[in-house]
């Protein structure tokens, strides 16, 4: 019997089927942390509730959106992406950023 959708949506349609224990699965690569402002400021993408949030790096709120993440698992994963924008971007403050998160403690868990 031939099917109306694509063998690529099925796929998708599957693999969105894969992840109904709480994990996401998604296509393709994740940023969870997008640079604005010379590092000053950051698009922060949270998957636990769907929201994309404009934070100053430097406030209390930036430390607890990324401390929510961290908590559901998502830790080494923003961790490896702090550390590429202070590799990509070396004057941009985000070496400090990641101590800054580190000294609050986000990352342990």
């Amino acid at each position: 019997m031939a099917s109306n959708t694509s063998k690529t949506a099925r796929a998708s349609v599957r693999a969105g089927q894969a992840g109904q224990g709480g994990a996401l699965s998604v296509l393709g690569e994740f940023k969870y942390v997008i640079p604005l402002n010379s590092g000053k400021h950051a698009y922060v993408r949270n998957l636990t509730n769907g929201k994309t949030n404009r934070l100053a790096t430097d406030s209390e709120a930036f430390v607890e959106e990324i401390r929510a993440l961290a908590g559901a698992g998502h830790a080494a994963k923003i961790r490896a992406e702090l550390n590429a924008l202070a590799a990509e971007y070396p004057s941009h403050g985000w070496d400090a950023t990641e101590k800054r998160l580190v000294e609050a403690g986000v990352f342990e868990g």
